[in-house]
């Protein structure tokens, strides 16, 4: 059985030639091919341990189960989709809610290993059926829809919770890493958010030495004296040993709550497939459903020890897309890297230390950029939300997702926030496309564009 992990020598294995490509049955030599895994670490390093803290799980879990997530991936595509799998940041709001509702991490992780056998499920139907499927279900509007609200759902995060910690900080570190984003060129704009964790390191550091201990809320939401940046639990921490583990607990509360975003996957996952295919220019639409799968096997097991979600990193991509460099040797180098880097506990508690107000800065931007990728579904594919088809579930849904809508049926059985909106997008959707005139089906818009008023034409 060929499970893609025998490569050719590209050339002598040294620089390719102006022009050329490393297929992914190919490979530089080792030495190189590590250099390139090693690079791929650094641009998955910054949303894959953000994404963990956010969440409230152990970082050095979530980099060690991208390692291994990775690995599944390769091996299930065979080698055939180069691609790296980190710490989704789909799920940031997901744990937040749950644990708004009381939840723990195990809560959190068990909700969300739900989700992965749901997105494993959704491959195997992909699989069977093919990738049509799943632009009947959830076509543009719907995945867009989703996407926003779950982004925008976190914008309480921001303001209650770490923002409040040091509010100067956060606005320091806000204008910083917004500035990254856009003027840096190159592999640095890749890790923007990186850099924009560092800095806040050094301007919490700062601002300790120069002004002492700030009066503020704490992580607890306690308002005391204290540190901005506390690096105790550093010089404790070992250089080498394994990271936490937990089990999964499964409450149907939580679980309604993380079940949307298998839409969001869903979505990610199809475009990540597509995008290596263009580049690679190979025909990959035969692999689409069981890269879905292998996301949602990579992702159960994380879950399944206490680690976060898994999903395929679009920051890989972009370095495949600068080097040119397709090679799936070198996303095993990676996943070894990762290994080595999940069995440093010295380094999670440096990542555990990050100020809430640097998370403040961080999240502002992060969350809001979540939201607005559900904008940029639509208009790739030119979604027209002057059709009250559109128009109508969206709206719906997004102000319900954003506002915590929660609709309560017993005591103890109530649909809020984002699942809550996540259903009326869906199902709102598809029971008004079934009672829909024809013309609004067609795609011909009832509103004048920037106006309520009535199209005669299409009356």
């Amino acid at each position: 059985m060929d499970l893609g992990v025998r490569w050719k020598l590209h050339g002598d294995g040294r620089t390719p030639a102006p022009g050329a490509v490393v297929r992914p049955d190919e490979r530089l030599s080792w030495p190189r091919t590590a250099g390139l895994g090693a690079q791929h670490v650094v641009a998955m390093f910054g949303a894959s341990f953000v994404a963990p803290v956010l969440m409230g799980l152990d970082p050095n879990l979530a980099i060690m189960m991208s390692g291994v997530s990775t690995v599944i991936f390769l091996l299930a595509t065979r080698g055939r989709v180069p691609s790296y799998l980190g710490c989704s940041l789909s799920f940031v709001g997901v744990a937040a809610v749950i644990r708004a509702q009381g939840g723990t991490s195990a809560t959190v992780t068990g909700a969300v290993f739900v989700v992965g056998v749901a997105l494993f499920l959704v491959g195997l139907a992909v699989q069977r059926f093919g990738a049509g499927i799943i632009h009947t279900a959830m076509p543009p509007i719907v995945t867009g829809a989703v996407v926003m609200l779950i982004g925008f759902n976190l914008a309480p995060v921001t303001a209650t919770t770490y923002w409040p910690q040091d509010q100067w900080t956060a606005l320091l570190v806000m204008a910083f890493t917004g500035t990254a984003v856009v003027c840096l060129r190159g592999f640095l704009s890749r890790i923007a958010i990186f850099l924009g964790l560092v800095f806040g390191y050094g301007v919490s550091w700062l601002f300790d030495r120069v002004f002492g201990r700030i009066h503020s809320a704490d992580a607890s939401g306690k308002v005391t004296d204290h540190w901005r940046l506390d690096l105790s639990g550093v010089a404790h921490a070992d250089w080498i040993g394994l990271p936490s583990f937990h089990g999964p607990s499964f409450e149907w509360s939580a679980i309604l709550v993380a079940l949307p975003v298998v839409i969001a996957l869903v979505a990610e996952n199809a475009g990540h497939v597509k995008a290596v295919g263009e580049m690679t220019g190979d025909d990959l639409d035969d692999r689409l459903g069981t890269a879905i799968s292998a996301d949602g096997v990579g992702s159960m097991l994380s879950t399944a020890v206490g680690g976060p979600p898994n999903t395929t990193y679009s920051e890989n991509i972009g370095v495949m897309a600068a080097t040119r460099v397709y090679s799936t040797a070198a996303y095993w180098a990676a996943a070894g890297f990762a290994l080595l880097f999940g069995l440093c506990p010295k380094f999670g508690a440096v990542v555990a230390a990050i100020p809430g107000g640097v998370l403040g800065g961080i999240t502002v931007i992060l969350y809001g950029m979540i939201g607005l990728l559900g904008a940029q579904i639509w208009i790739t594919a030119g979604v027209d939300l002057r059709n009250p088809l559109n128009l109508v579930p969206a709206a719906a849904g997004i102000i319900i997702g954003v506002g915590n809508v929660t609709l309560t049926f017993t005591d103890t059985f109530s649909l809020s926030g984002i699942a809550l909106g996540t259903l009326v997008v869906v199902i709102g959707y598809h029971a008004l496309r079934a009672f829909a005139p024809a013309h609004l089906k067609a795609g011909r818009p009832l509103l004048d564009g920037g106006t309520s008023s009535y199209d005669e034409a299409s009356s």
